[in-house]
């Protein structure tokens, strides 16, 4: 099933994300993770593509697992920067021979050294590019796109950054996810913000569970998220006690992920990490709420 065919449902749910193995030694971890999450009954499960495209190889094989083993849909990561025209086109062919109906199209880590290169010279410097492509290919995808609720660590300014999006939803993504928040306060005025921009798409709030301290400096850095006092009170209490970090960490996004559907978001994508025993914990946390 494609995933705009889920959110027209308007149902309350859960997503959830994995990522492949770096080696082939962990493949067998990752499988058991993801066949423990599948087992929730998630809306569906995203599988990552790896910084590079390091582990793309394993995306696919899990994306299709988790469609035909379990019976849940699954969307496939597919980045493009710095890769070849022949290259992305050789994926997305492999994409659609597997069945796979969703894409989530992104452009993917800078590699490192290549910074200062001049991107117009590349045969995909940014995600519309991508996006275009998916749109173009033989095939009938669902294409998702990233946002930020909080700006782009690379845009000058969140106007720019809208603009931009507005740009890649216009090229063809039929839904947007955004990357990790912790202040819900800070969604609810980016979405007003896109509104007003034109931007109409359903956008799939992301939430990152933080069950150890050590994420939080990791978090920041990935995404220049904004650390509420509210938060920052929770690690400084429990940061040096794992089983109590976990505890608050899990109850923490829990509460966002009630103030989200309170607040009309129908479906949350959580970033469980590999970790089932997480997932599985939210899943009990809102299991009256989901009502299933």
């Amino acid at each position: 099933m494609k995933i705009k065919e889920l959110l027209e449902q308007r149902t309350l749910s859960l997503s959830f994300e994995v990522f492949p193995p770096k080696t082939e030694t962990a493949f067998e971890s990752v499988k058991h993770a993801t066949e423990e999450i599948a087992k929730l009954r998630p809306s569906f499960m995203s599988v990552t593509y790896g910084a590079g495209g390091g582990t793309s190889r394993y995306t696919l094989d899990i994306a299709k697992t988790i469609k035909e083993r379990y019976g849940v849909p699954s969307l496939a990561h597919l980045t493009c920067v710095s890769s070849t025209r022949d290259t992305v086109r050789e994926r997305i062919a492999d994409i659609k021979a597997a069945g796979i109906q969703n894409v989530m199209a992104l452009r993917g880590d800078i590699p490192a050294g290549r910074e200062n290169e001049d991107r117009r010279t590349w045969d995909y410097g940014y995600a519309v590019e991508l996006v275009r492509e998916l749109k173009e290919a033989d095939a009938d995808f669902c294409i998702g796109g990233a946002c930020y609720p909080e700006i782009h660590p690379e845009s000058a300014d969140q106007r720019e950054d809208i603009r931009h999006l507005k740009e890649k939803v216009e090229a063809g993504c039929d839904f947007l996810t955004t990357q990790m928040f912790f202040d819900n306060n800070l969604l609810y005025n980016f979405l007003y913000k896109i509104r007003e921009a034109g931007i109409t798409v359903p956008v799939i709030p992301g939430i990152m569970p933080i069950t150890n301290a050590n994420q939080v400096e990791r978090a920041m850095k990935l995404s220049g998220s904004f650390m509420p006092q509210r938060f920052k009170s929770l690690v400084d209490k429990f940061g040096n006690d794992p089983a109590a970090m976990k505890q608050a960490g899990i109850a923490y996004a829990t509460d966002q992920i009630i103030d989200l559907y309170a607040n009309g978001l129908t479906n949350v994508h959580v970033y469980s990490m590999n970790k089932p025993d997480v997932a599985m914990k939210i899943r009990e946390n809102l299991s009256d709420i989901l009502g299933k």
